[in-house]
């Protein structure tokens, strides 16, 4: 009966690598109907490049018109979930981890650059009689608005809420809210500038 779960785990193993490593316009149609069956909830022209990375597939969201570039990855584990809104489009090699109890919820066209890390938990560090790696996770949320620009390079911790028709400069660190309509860059980030509309 082990070797059995074992072979199991072995066989979907290898279809999850076909999946996630099939090339062209086939592994584009066949990670779309996996998805489809494993996700929460998927819209629909979903479309993914290769190397595309997910867990806790019941756990996460996404809307319609949606893109994902290679080797990205989406981790919703542990009681934790991710949204993601119509007409987003998601860069190469982004991390967005909402494990360990943590929630992002993502609006609708929202350009994500390549490299970013969205991440809704940070590791406890309180105790410092107990190494950092044992003293577990603490989960939050993250709430990215509607028409959000995040340049390439950045990272966006626990607890922040970007405002809509926003920037993230390349390379920024964001440890506190964003208001809209607002330009901000630099680690930790800060305002650059405010838009308006010039109608």
């Amino acid at each position: 009966m082990k070797l059995l779960k074992i072979l199991i785990c072995e066989i979907v193993s290898f279809f999850i690598f076909f999946i996630t490593f099939c090339p062209g316009k086939i592994g584009v149609f066949f990670r779309k109907v996996f998805f489809k069956t494993m996700f929460k909830e998927l819209g629909e022209k979903f479309y993914s490049q290769t190397g595309l990375f997910i867990t806790g597939h019941e756990n996460i969201v996404i809307k319609n018109n949606c893109r994902i570039m290679r080797n990205s990855s989406i981790n919703a584990d542990k009681n934790s979930s991710i949204k993601i809104g119509n007409n987003t489009a998601v860069n190469y090699n982004v991390n967005i981890n909402s494990c360990n109890n943590g929630n992002i919820e993502i609006g609708s066209n929202v350009f994500i650059g390549q490299n970013t890390v969205i991440r809704a938990a940070s590791h406890k560090y309180e105790n410092v009689n107990i190494p950092i790696k044992d003293q577990g996770h603490e989960g939050g949320t993250i709430v990215i608005s509607s028409d959000v620009w995040i340049g390439a390079n950045c990272v966006i911790t626990k607890n922040i809420k970007i405002g809509n028709h926003s920037i993230i400069s390349a390379g920024s660190v964001v440890t506190r809210d964003v208001d809209a309509h607002t330009v901000v860059g630099g680690n930790p980030a800060t305002s650059i500038k405010k838009l308006s509309n010039s109608q």
